[in-house]
Parts: structure tokens; C-alpha cells; sequence
């Protein structure tokens, strides 16, 4: 399946080249047109039969959370930072690879039979913690890693359950995926595909693809967090696994386009394909810049759910990125009949 060979790639930001490389050869496949950008950006085009059709751009990013090194320490222990927004609490004893050799390492804290109570009643900061790659001194270590070296999770790709996965990554390979599932299609509407670096530190690269891609409307596809796990009230909730693709009215880099969200609801309904709206105002992605650039365009945000996102082991469901897919792919194939105007 793609979504695992994607989610095996390491593409922290600014280091998506692995992820890039792949989907370079996947989209030369199916699109008319295939560019890379000075950011690093995939721009993939499938035209339209009609000459004065209209562009619909589709956004994912490829990049993925992760760290990097930021001292080797005299024990050889490395200290690092954060690229992207990453919980420190997730991050304890998990593994993870240094550089571009993917030198294997687990990331380490203070033992809790050392912490004193007060530690104990704390969340140990990243500066805290330290990643070990079994070097006995700072000389060894130098020897395999350097600062500015990249460091990912080490997590593998697992189905399990009812239709679940249990990946990194999850955001936003899936968005890739289901982007290479739509270039296999042509519509009555040109379609730019772009394959976005630098979401998770800035959403760098979707402003980058936006200033080279005149569009009239723009559709993202994200991850995002579903906040349904335990003893959660409904209305705290930002949306939930297997209830189908979130449709996002707003978020904290954008006010989406209302006619394109009430539309994509009712593309939904009238198919049957299962939506259901992003219940939370939280976080950015690519609509926001998408959205504002060059003389401003409608956006909409089509989001799959995900449970421990930004983290090693991050869940979702078949079925909601498969809702991802259909309602993108209906859409489409009536945009030209849809709300493409600025609000």
C-alpha cells in the first residue's frame, strides 16, 4: 500500500528530499506537467480537455514533525531541539534516527527513582531529555553525528483492529496518498496537485506554491487532531475516527470560504460519503497562506482524523481517508458548477 511506503520515508522539515524523490516518480506517471520548485515544492498538473477550464488547487504537505541536533555533549549524549510542534511527554524512551546515515538512538531522561518529588510533579521540558546513540564519549559521537543533523521517529507502519493504522507521519502522507489517488483521474477542471514542504515550521512552502500557481479555488488536505479518546464531553471533541472526512469552517491561520464549506457538506450528503465538521478552532495549515496570497482565493479544508498526532505512533482509520478521497474526487468533478469566487 502507498500510505506505508509514505510513511516510511523520513521527511522532517526542510528535509523532505526521501519524501520528494518518491512522489516525483509516482506523479511523472500520471500528471500532464510536473515541477519542483526553488522551496522544494511538487507541483503536478492534469489538464482538462477544455482550454478555458478552471484551476482547482489541491495542497498536502510532505514534511513530518521531528528534531534536530543541537549540541554533542561530552558523554555523547546529543541534545536537540524541535521541529514542529512536539509534545515532550510523548517522546520519552522512544526511538528515533540521527542523520542521514539514520543512526539508530533512543531519546532518555533522569530515571524516576532519581527525580525528586517535585520533578515528579512536572513534564520534563525537551531541554531535559537527551537522545543516546551508545557512544561512550563527545569524539565517537562527532564521529556519527553532527548539530544540524535531522532526527525522526523510528516507528513502524501497523494495520490492527477494525480498519485501523498505527503509523508516523499519518500527517500528512495521508493527504499525499490521496492526492496521487486524484491524478490518476481527469476532470472537466485543470487540477494542480501540490505536494507542500515546510508545513509544520511556518507553512513555508504552500506560500511559496501559491505565488506560482494562478488558481480559482483551493481545497487542503490535512490531518488533525481528534480528540476523542476517553472520557472526552462531545463538545470537546474536535472530531472523531470513523465518522468520515472534518470539514473545517476556520482555523488559526484562516477563515475558510463559507460557500465552499456549506458545498462540500452537501457534496457529501447527496453522495453518501461520510463528513462531519471539525467541532475546534485550533492550529494552522496550508489554507492560510493559500488563501491570502496573490489576490486571494476560496479555501476549504478537508481533514482526516487523527489520535496522537505529532507523535511516533499516531492512529487513523481507512475509512475516513477513503471520505478524503470521495468527497475531493466529487467535488471536482462538478467544480466547475461550485463557488470559486473570494468571499
Amino acid at each position: 500500500m502507498v500510505l506505508k511506503e509514505l510513511c516510511a520515508l523520513r521527511g522532517v522539515s526542510g528535509n523532505e528530499h526521501e519524501v520528494r524523490d518518491f512522489l516525483l516518480e509516482k506523479v511523472r506517471k500520471t500528471a500532464d506537467e510536473v515541477r519542483v520548485d526553488r522551496m522544494g515544492n511538487v507541483l503536478a498538473l492534469k489538464k482538462a480537455d477544455r482550454a478555458d477550464a478552471p484551476t482547482i488547487l489541491l495542497d498536502a504537505h510532505m514534511d513530518e514533525v521531528g528534531m534536530i541536533v543541537v549540541g554533542v555533549n561530552d558523554n555523547g549524549l546529543l541534545s536537540y531541539d524541535t521541529v514542529g510542534g512536539i509534545d515532550s511527554r510523548v517522546v520519552v524512551s522512544k526511538h528515533v534516527c540521527v542523520g542521514e546515515k539514520a543512526v539508530p538512538g533512543v531519546i532518555g531522561a533522569k530515571a524516576i527513582h532519581l527525580q525528586t518529588a517535585a520533578e515528579r510533579e512536572t513534564v520534563l521540558g525537551h531541554s531535559d531529555l537527551y537522545i543516546d546513540i551508545g557512544a561512550k564519549d563527545k569524539a565517537q559521537a562527532e564521529e556519527l553525528v553532527q548539530p544540524g543533523d535531522y532526527v525522526s521517529f523510528d516507528s513502524d507502519y501497523v494495520e490492527f483492529g477494525d480498519g485501523y493504522v498505527k503509523a508516523r507521519a499519518l500527517d500528512d502522507r495521508v493527504g499525499c496518498m490521496t492526492l496521487l489517488r486524484i491524478l490518476e483521474n481527469r476532470y472537466d477542471v485543470n487540477v494542480v496537485c501540490a505536494f507542500t514542504c515546510q508545513e509544520e515550521i511556518g507553512l513555508n512552502g504552500a506560500l511559496a506554491a501559491r505565488f506560482g500557481v494562478e488558481c480559482d479555488a483551493a481545497v487542503v488536505m490535512e490531518g488533525t487532531s481528534a480528540n476523542d479518546l476517553g472520557c472526552v464531553e462531545d463538545h470537546q471533541k474536535v472530531c472523531s475516527l470513523k465518522k468520515g472526512v472534518a470539514v473545517s469552517f476556520m482555523d488559526n491561520s484562516a477563515l475558510h470560504d463559507r460557500q465552499l464549506f456549506a458545498r462540500m457538506l452537501e457534496i457529501g450528503r447527496e453522495a453518501g460519503i461520510p463528513c462531519q465538521v471539525k467541532n475546534r478552532v485550533a492550529g494552522g495549515n496550508d489554507a492560510g497562506p493559500i488563501r491570502s496570497s496573490r489576490e486571494a482565493v476560496a479555501t476549504v479544508v478537508l481533514s482526516v482524523p487523527c489520535r496522537n498526532i505529532h507523535s511516533p505512533s499516531s492512529v487513523a482509520a481507512f475509512e475516513d481517508m477513503d471520505a478524503q478521497y470521495a468527497l475531493t474526487d466529487a467535488f471536482l468533478r462538478q467544480a466547475a458548477n461550485c463557488p470559486t469566487h473570494r468571499s
